[in-house]
Formats: structure tokens, C-alpha cells, sequence
């Protein structure tokens, strides 16, 4: 299906959307200017208010020269951001500004208590109950809650700072209550250290006395446990049983040690003297004097005999005496290597007797120590109970001793300090004459220019049909009663050229110069269907618009309202749209003719929703002619594109009754998904006229319906009056 769409191609009309601010400027002009007055009244009137600020800084105050023993870096007070947030809610708290309050004498002054100097009109207010009564609130709350209004406590982001920020009405005032808070501030928190000092004080003293009994009393059962244990103490802070074990131990190693050395002497000895051996391997038998000397007597015998032996023979006299002392030699170091071992072996008897003595003294030792070391045990569990008791008693004292002192010298550093005190502003705050004066006139001249631009556009003025749409002049045409033109025909019609038809065409259009009787060719060409198949084929295909054209007349209009029925019938949400300029489509279906419809709309007297009515008869949905100025509406013709697709969207299927309209009136009705119907009640050469001038125009399945023999129902549906 070839068809002619004029769819939503709309733009805004940029020349037309501002020139309204043109057209509109007095109006915006005055409007800002009466605002700009009112806020120069204002501002020029308003009370003048002044601010001031006071800076504290949260730091450590002690120094490493007052610090207590034994504080370390984890015992200064928490600073980080959690830490600072809790001192704005401190320095904020009802107890200091109740303080504050009282010390200035903040309830004299009006400003802090509306009560002491309310206007007539606040009374008024009040006794028409518009207002509360503040003479109920008791008169310290009433200063607070100003008190709390005016104050800004906050801390500087990502430092230890924190502002103190109060306005008021006097200068004086507004430097004169944050410096107080602030001052007050360090009082309190200084009284707490000093409360917190003297409490641990008053707890300390007590458990001070009760400790010294504690360690008198542990002290003295370990000095009885000791006497009736007896255990002594000896060297290396050990029991004395203990240690003369050791020592006993130590002595059995060197006796067994001195027998093992004199047994292995004496055997070696022996050893010598049976096998004929030389004894001057034996360290001991060397170690002798008479073994020795009898050594050198043996020496100098056997240098004579030598000495001899050169001039004397061996039997000689004086050799064989000489010999003969020499074996005597030899016989008493053989004799006195005899009496060197038997004296070993009485050593090593000697040293046997000592071992087997020491042996049994250890063993008893053992047994005594063994005894002293589980008393040990029990004398250490006393001890150590007692040196935790001495211990805690002297960190106690300590403390106590340095917290006496804080309390006599009245030492107790706050953890903060003003670094920047409040002084009086000299200039107010607010009001700002200039920059409200300047804000006030552009603001207003900015909404006026939204609003006049916001208005232009709702109304549909601003808009413009898209580039590329060729829409032709609109003309105002007049409506014979005869022919009952469409409201909208002509002033819709785009000029648009005929597309080329295929031969089926050139047959029906060559039988539209035939007579009567020989139209019957061009209708069943075209394909004559009742409204049950017109619905059906509206269904089937998916249409989203259905354009009827009614040559007859007011009476041919019955084919759009009953396939708008049917298809609604079938569960789609269908919309009719009366452009018929009797209103022969809408009339039936409302049973009146001055409900708002389409031309309203067009003319900008109405809105979508008071121009959707529904059907009596049915769940169809129908927008009428309307009861507005006909003229007016066709100067706004370029908008039912507009309309067309918002309805579209909105419906399964809009309905739009043309009337006797032709191709070019019906050119800005259609769009994708659009089938055109002609509606007929007699097979005439009007009939046939229309049907061969829209196909030629570019309508080439084109379709006939008629309303013959469909009936109407007789009985509007319940609840029908109310709008869509």
C-alpha cells in the first residue's frame, strides 16, 4: 500500500518560540520590575542581623614535663574525627548554653523571648488559635530554642577546628555569646578534669589503706612459712639443701675421678715390674727422689766401669766391684718402684672408702633437697603473692601522689584552646541589598521568559511541521450545506503527486468514463466488504489508523462508527475522530453535538482530556467536531500530525471519519499502518468517482465498505456520560 505520511515530522518553531518573548515583553517587564521592587522593599525594611565566629582548637595540652609516669602516647584523649564530632555536641549541649544564658541575661532582651514583646498580629494569631501560645513554653526554653536558632556549632572538614558561629541583631551581642560559649566551654571541661581528679582521689586512699594490710599480712606468711619449713638460703638464691647437694655431687666427681687415676697408675706400675719393663715410663716412679738420685749413683757407677774398662781388664778387682754395686742398683729401684705402687693401691682403696661415704651423703641429700623444693614451692606461691600486693600498692601511691598534687596546685590542662576569639562585625550579613535587589530581578525575568516560552509551547504555536514535509497553504473554505464539506479537508490537503498505479488501475480509471451500468467492473475491482470485514481486516493487518471517506454523506458515516465498534468489541482500545462538519460520526455516539471535540483542541481551548469522550454504546473511545470557531481551528491545521500520533500511541487503532473528502484532504491523516476505506450506500457514479480519483491520487487498495444491514444497538451502556 503506497502511502502519503505526515506522521509526527513536527520541529519547534524557534523564530516563532522566541518571538513570543517579543510579543510578551511589557507583560515580563512588568512583572520582574514589581518583583524587583518588592525585594528592594524587603531588603531595605528587613531587621539588619551580624555575625560572628569564635575558633577553638582541640589539642593536647599536657606537656611531656607535667605528664603522669608511666602515660604513654595511647592514654591522650581521642582526636580523631569521631573524637571532634562529640565535642561539637559538648559544646552545643543545653548545660552550656544555660550557662551562657544566665551569664548574659539573654531573657531581658526581646530578641530571646517572644513573649516580652509580641506584635498585635502574633497576639491575633494566637487567639484565633493560628498560633501558639509562647507564654505556655516556660521562659528559659523559649531562650534556648532562639539561642539554638541563631548558633552554629560545626567543625572545619579534615581538622581539629571547631567554629562557633552566632547572629543576632546586635553587633556587640553576635561577638559577645560565641566568645562566652567558647569560655564556658573550658570552664566545664576543665571542672570535669578536676571532678574526674578528686573522685580517683577519694577512691584511692581507701584502697591505698587496705593494700598496705594486704602486703603486711602477705608478707608476714611468707616469713612464717619460712621459719617453720626451715628453709635456709644459701648461695645462688638457692635452699641450703639444694646447694649441698651440689657440692656433695661435685665431690664424688673428683674422688671417683682421683681412685679411677691412682687404679691405673698402680696397674701400669705392676704391669712394669712382672714383665721386666722399664719403669721410667711410669710418671710416678720418675717423680720419686731416692728413685732418682739412685738413678744417678747408677749413672756415674756405669761412667767409672767404662772409664776403667780402657786400662783394665774384666776380671780386674775394682771392675767386678763396680759391677757389683751397679746390680745392687738396679735391685732397690726395682724395690722402691714396688713400694710407689702398694702406696697407689692404698690411694685407690683410700678413695674407694670417700666415694662409697659421698655416695650415701648424696643420696640423703637427695631425699632433704626433694622435701625443700616442694616447700620451695609453696615459700615462692607466698612470695610472688606478695610482690603483686607490694607491686599495686606502689603504683596506687603513685598515683595518688600525683593526683594530690594536680589538686593542691590546681594543675588540670583542657584538651583545647581559642586560637581566634569573636570580634564585633561591622557590617551585617543580611540583608544584602544588591545581590538580592540583582537575584530578584533575574530570577523573575527568567521564570517569565520560561513561562512565556513554556506556554508558547503547550499551546502548539511553536511547532512546525519537519523538513521535508511538503504541506500546502491552508485555505479557509466554505462549507455548503449540501455537501457538508469536512471541517478540516482542505486545510489538510498536501500537495502531493500522483504515484504511478499499476494496470489494474488504468482499468478501473477507464471505467470510471462508463455509464452507471458498467461501474459494477470498478467495485469488484476494488472489493466490496461489510463492517464485520472491515473490522476483521483491520485486525488481521495490525492497522494503527483507518481513514473513511463518506461521499454520500452524513448518512455513509455510520460505516466508521460501527467498524470503531466492532473493533473495539474484539478487546482493542479504538478511538473515533469526528472530522465531519455536522458532527454525523460523534452525534450518534454522544446523543449531543456541543461536547468539546477537535476543533477546541486546535483552537487551544482545550486539552486531550477534555475533548475524549466515550461512546454510549460501546468501549469505543470518540473525539467530536467540537464546539469552537471552525475558522480558528484551521489556523492551527499543521498540528493534527501532532494530534494524529500522540492518539496513536495512546489506542490500539484510531478511527477518523473524513466525510466527502478527497486524496488531498486526507494526505496529513495518514501515516505507517494506515488503511483507507471508502464507505458507500449506493453503488452510484459518485460512488465511483471518489473511488477512482483517491486511487488515482495514491490510494490503490483502496477499500469498500458499507453499514447495510448491520444493526445498532437501541439502549446507551450504563455509566457512558463520563469522559474517557
Amino acid at each position: 500500500m503506497s502511502v502519503q505520511s505526515a506522521a509526527a515530522d513536527v520541529d519547534v518553531d524557534l523564530r516563532q518560540l522566541f518571538a513570543s518573548l517579543a510579543r510578551h515583553w511589557l507583560r515580563i517587564l512588568v512583572v520582574a520590575l514589581a518583583v524587583t521592587g518588592l525585594a528592594f522593599a524587603f531588603a531595605s525594611l528587613a531587621t539588619p542581623h551580624y555575625k560572628a565566629q569564635t575558633k577553638l582548637l582541640i589539642e593536647t595540652r599536657e606537656s611531656v614535663f607535667t605528664r603522669p609516669d608511666g602515660t604513654a602516647d595511647n592514654d591522650k584523649p581521642i582526636l580523631d574525627e569521631e573524637g571532634v564530632a562529640s565535642q561539637v555536641e559538648v559544646i552545643s549541649s543545653t548545660d552550656i548554653l544555660k550557662q551562657v544564658a544566665k551569664n548574659l541575661n539573654l531573657s531581658r532582651l526581646p530578641e530571646f523571648d517572644e513573649a516580652a514583646n509580641m506584635s498585635v498580629l502574633g497576639r491575633l494569631l494566637v487567639i484565633v488559635g493560628l498560633k501558639s501560645d509562647p507564654n505556655e513554653i516556660p521562659p528559659e526554653e523559649r531562650v534556648l530554642k532562639k539561642l539554638r536558632e541563631k548558633l552554629n556549632v560545626y567543625s572545619v572538614e579534615k581538622s581539629r577546628v571547631i567554629v562557633i558561629e552566632f547572629s543576632s541583631e546586635d553587633p556587640r551581642l553576635a561577638a559577645d555569646i560565641p566568645n562566652a560559649i567558647a569560655d564556658t566551654y573550658i570552664s566545664v571541661q576543665g571542672n570535669a578534669k578536676q571532678e574526674s581528679n578528686a573522685a580517683a582521689t577519694d577512691w584511692l586512699a581507701p584502697e591505698i589503706a587496705d593494700l598496705s594490710k594486704r602486703v603486711k599480712d602477705a608478707e608476714a606468711k611468707v616469713a612464717d612459712f619460712r621459719a617453720q619449713s626451715g628453709l635456709l638460703m644459701g648461695g645462688n638464691n638457692s635452699v641450703l639443701p639444694t646447694q649441698q647437694l651440689s657440692e656433695l655431687s661435685s665431690e664424688l666427681s673428683k674422688v671417683r675421678a682421683n681412685r679411677a687415676a691412682a687404679e691405673a697408675t698402680a696397674d701400669g706400675v705392676r704391669k712394669a715390674l712382672q714383665n721386666g719393663g722399664s719403669l721410667d715410663a711410669v710418671p710416678e716412679v720418675l717423680s720419686s727422689d731416692l728413685i732418682q738420685r739412685l738413678r744417678e749413683r747408677q749413672v756415674e757407677l756405669r761412667t767409672n766401669i767404662a772409664d776403667l774398662s780402657t786400662t783394665l781388664l774384666g776380671n780386674h778387682p775394682r771392675i767386678r766391684a763396680l759391677k757389683s754395686q751397679l746390680a745392687d742398683m738396679d735391685g732397690q729401684i726395682r724395690n722402691e718402684a714396688e713400694k710407689i705402687m702398694k702406696g697407689l693401691m692404698t690411694q685407690a682403696q683410700t678413695a674407694q672408702a670417700r666415694e662409697n661415704q659421698l655416695v650415701a651423703d648424696v643420696n640423703t641429700m637427695k631425699a632433704a633437697s626433694a622435701r625443700a623444693g616442694e616447700q620451695q614451692v609453696e615459700l615462692d606461691a607466698l612470695q610472688r603473692d606478695a610482690n603483686a600486693q607490694r607491686q599495686l600498692l606502689e603504683s596506687y601511691m603513685t598515683r595518688y601522689r600525683e593526683a594530690s598534687s594536680r589538686n593542691d596546685r590546681n594543675y588540670l590542662p583542657v584538651d583545647a584552646r581559642v586560637f581566634s576569639r569573636a570580634v564585633v562585625p561591622s557590617e551585617p550579613y543580611f540583608p544584602k541589598v544588591v545581590p538580592i535587589v540583582g537575584a530578584a530581578c533575574a530570577g523573575s525575568l527568567l521564570l517569565m521568559a520560561i513561562a512565556t516560552l513554556l506556554g508558547e509551547l503547550f499551546s502548539g504555536r511553536a511547532m512546525r511541521p519537519a523538513t521535508g514535509a511538503q504541506f500546502g497553504r491552508i485555505e479557509q473554505v466554505s462549507m455548503p450545506v449540501a455537501r457538508q464539506e469536512p471541517v478540516v479537508a482542505e486545510a489538510i490537503a498536501p500537495v502531493v503527486p500522483p504515484a504511478e498505479q499499476p494496470q489494474a488501475e488504468s482499468d478501473v480509471v477507464a471505467a470510471a468514463d462508463a455509464p452507471a451500468e458498467e461501474a459494477e467492473p470498478v467495485r469488484s475491482t476494488l472489493g466490496e466488504v461489510d463492517v464485520d470485514k472491515a473490522a476483521e481486516k483491520l485486525i488481521a493487518s495490525g492497522a494503527a489508523r483507518a481513514i473513511f471517506v463518506s461521499p454520500e454523506g452524513d448518512e455513509a458515516a455510520a460505516s466508521a462508527v460501527l467498524v470503531a465498534r466492532e473493533v473495539s468489541d474484539a478487546g482493542l482500545r479504538v478511538l473515533l475522530l469526528d472530522l465531519t462538519a455536522s458532527g454525523a460520526a460523534s452525534r450518534p455516539m454522544l446523543d449531543s453535538g456541543l461536547f468539546p471535540g477537535i476543533t477546541d483542541l486546535l483552537a487551544s481551548e482545550a486539552q486531550f482530556s477534555d475533548v475524549i469522550h466515550a461512546d454510549l454504546y460501546s468501549d469505543c473511545h470518540v473525539i467530536p467536531v467540537g464546539t469552537a470557531d471552525p475558522a480558528r481551528a484551521m489556523r492551527a491545521a499543521d498540528r493534527l500530525p501532532i494530534i494524529m500520533q500522540s492518539l496513536t500511541t495512546a489506542y490500539d487503532l484510531v478511527v477518523v471519519e473524513c466525510g466527502p473528502a478527497d486524496a488531498q484532504g486526507i494526505g496529513r491523516l495518514v501515516g505507517e499502518a494506515t488503511e483507507v476505506f471508502l464507505s458507500m450506500l449506493e453503488a452510484d457514479d459518485e460512488v465511483t468517482q471518489a473511488a477512482v480519483k483517491l486511487i488515482e491520487n495514491g490510494y490503490p487498495e483502496l477499500t469498500l465498505v458499507t453499514p447495510i444491514g448491520h444493526e445498532t444497538p437501541r439502549a446507551p451502556l450504563p455509566g457512558r456520560r463520563s469522559a474517557a
